[in-house]
């Protein structure tokens, strides 16, 4: 296995049409599609300012995004990037000039959005692969019903905290 080399706008690397490019923000990751010639294609919220500000909690609650053709450098910022086409072994990359026409047939259009069930990493392997595939919904997936069980929990520990003081207030 290839080692993964990180990249930024001040060093670039060498994406090839059709490459997906994992983008690191500061609290997650945002996914674009390599279209060639520096420009990318990826989902930002309707709403949204300046490319590089995608962090924002817009993205989250966003369920409209629109598709928009940047280039590389502007979406990264002063992030780092990873090109990541890690579902290479699971599903066959359809062919670049598919691919390409795809994209750009996209441009500009509103798309639905669900950080769960539709978001950046899901549109661009859609793109890819002719499937929506996401790690990143699976991950959130997994936390969420992390967070559903500690929450759970804790609200058990306090009805069990609660009912065993009502049953000492009686013994007295």
């Amino acid at each position: 296995m290839a080692a993964i080399k990180s990249f930024s706008a001040s060093n670039p690397g060498d994406p090839q049409p059709g490459d997906l490019i994992e983008i690191f923000r500061p609290a997650y990751q945002h996914w674009a599609l390599y279209l060639g010639d520096g420009y990318v294609i990826n989902v930002t919220p309707l709403e949204e300012g300046p490319p590089a500000t995608f962090a924002s909690a817009k993205s989250v609650f966003s369920r409209k995004a629109r598709v928009r053709m940047q280039l590389l450098k502007d979406v990264v910022g002063n992030d780092t990037y990873h090109i990541n086409n890690k579902y290479d072994g699971t599903y066959d990359p359809l062919p670049v000039e598919e691919i390409i026409r795809r994209a750009e047939y996209l441009v500009d259009q509103e798309v639905s959005y669900d950080l769960l069930g539709n978001n950046c990493e899901h549109f661009v392997t859609l793109l890819r692969y002719g499937e929506g595939v996401s790690d990143q919904a699976s991950n959130a997936n997994r936390a969420i019903g992390a967070i559903g069980l500690v929450t759970v929990a804790a609200g058990a520990f306090s009805l069990l905290g609660l009912l065993r003081s009502r049953s000492r207030e009686r013994q007295y």
